[in-house]
């Protein structure tokens, strides 16, 4: 049994002591005492409180391992969150000013993707619990859109009719605008009569679409989303910002930076969180290496009314790079990457004469690296601020202009 106190927060939310020793669930200055075991307390008991703890409003934070930060004040979470960003920055020698933050409101989380698993009798769905294979059922979470959440049933008779008492079900489930998408993997492959029950399944549970290892098994009606003046349908899975005011908050820091830009290159483009709004005001050319992505925002480009020119490029910008040569005509850059961050991207535009470059990103440390690239080629962060679209989680978003 040790005695330890807690002297920070780590990346994933878990406070370290001294050793260092990683306590989840922890917070900065608290004395905990417990078993330690490869450099982990797994079951602290609390001994001195942090005057910041407060109790965890959900009744499955216990148990679910999809929130690691309910015990901490919002305010103390937003303060944390941007020294994550901050520190990335110093790592790199980078200073910048932060923008007020935006805060996602609880009950706005409109995509989760569930596990599923058969049980003797029925079925449970929910969230793995933390580094465990247990799986929490989670009917009050605080973080869910209530029509997701409504949705848990059909998602545990769908679980107990094809599910495996042996393996698990992923159940990707988006809220369209209009309805449920639901994507299944994991599953056998349906033959022809499964095929058939899924498709009536789907229709009784009023889903907008099902698919089932990328095929589209039943669609009662394509699952749009309103992305500026277009309709949208992703792919079966495909990306999308997880809430409707993060994406919000997103689409306007990215609009503000951009400014009056004429011609806009939209990299890592997605299915047109940024470009299709930009293009009320701008050409927008749309750059992404998923086809089906840049499929399904063309679509919506053509159908829409009140929109500029916006034409598409299906690249791998991670091993092609556009080239600074090319990215002379445009006005002003947008790039979102993955976690990865955009390292030959970067270091591209960083070589290039385009005034504006407005970055989003989910990844502070290759943020900076990033943005270090940019610097050295003569870019100034102007301005970065934090999106916390993920409440209660370790996960830091958010938007910055660079101005050469």
């Amino acid at each position: 049994m040790a005695t330890l106190t807690i002297t920070r927060l780590g990346h994933q939310g878990d406070g370290i002591a001294d050793g260092p020793v990683f306590v989840p669930r922890t917070l900065p200055g608290e004395v905990v005492e417990g078993d330690v075991a490869g450099g982990r307390m797994a079951a602290p008991r609390i001994i001195t409180p942090s005057d910041q703890r407060i109790k965890a409003p959900c009744p499955h934070y216990r148990s679910c391992g999809g929130c690691a930060l309910q015990h901490a004040r919002d305010d103390f979470v937003t303060g944390w969150k941007h020294d994550i960003v901050r520190q990335a920055l110093a790592a790199q020698g980078i200073e910048a000013p932060f923008r007020a933050p935006h805060i996602t409101p609880l009950h706005s989380r409109r995509r989760a993707t569930f596990t599923g698993r058969r049980l003797k009798t029925g079925a449970l769905v929910g969230f793995h619990a933390r580094a465990s294979d247990v799986v929490t059922a989670v009917p009050d979470c605080l973080i869910l859109h209530p029509e997701l959440t409504a949705a848990l049933p059909l998602l545990q008779d769908l679980t107990a009719r094809e599910g495996s008492r042996k393996g698990e079900l992923s159940l990707a489930l988006t809220l369209s605008d209009a309805g449920l998408d639901l994507a299944v993997t994991g599953g056998k492959a349906p033959d022809g009569p499964r095929r058939a029950n899924l498709g009536q399944w789907a229709g009784q549970a009023g889903l907008a679409r099902l698919a089932w290892d990328g095929e589209v098994i039943a669609q009662e009606h394509p699952p749009f989303h309103n992305i500026g003046r277009a309709r949208v349908t992703p792919p079966p899975g495909a990306f999308l910002q997880a809430t409707k005011p993060a994406e919000a908050a997103l689409q306007a820091a990215v609009a503000d930076a951009v400014g009056t830009a004429g011609h806009i290159a939209d990299l890592f483009a997605g299915c047109g969180t940024f470009a299709i709004p930009l293009a009320e005001h701008a050409e927008v050319h749309a750059v992404e290496g998923d086809g089906a992505m840049l499929a399904a925002l063309d679509a919506g480009w053509r159908h829409a009314t009140g929109l500029k020119r916006i034409t598409t490029q299906t690249r791998d910008l991670f091993r092609n790079p556009i080239l600074p040569e090319d990215l002379a005509r445009f006005d002003a850059v947008v790039i979102d990457p993955p976690r990865a961050g955009a390292d030959a991207q970067a270091r591209a535009l960083a070589n290039s004469n385009v005034p504006v470059i407005a970055a989003v990103s989910c990844n502070p440390v290759t943020f900076a690296r990033d943005a270090k690239s940019l610097i050295q080629g003569g870019y100034r962060l102007n301005w970065v601020q934090l999106v916390d679209q993920f409440r209660f989680s370790p996960h830091v978003e958010l938007a910055a202009q660079f101005l050469r």
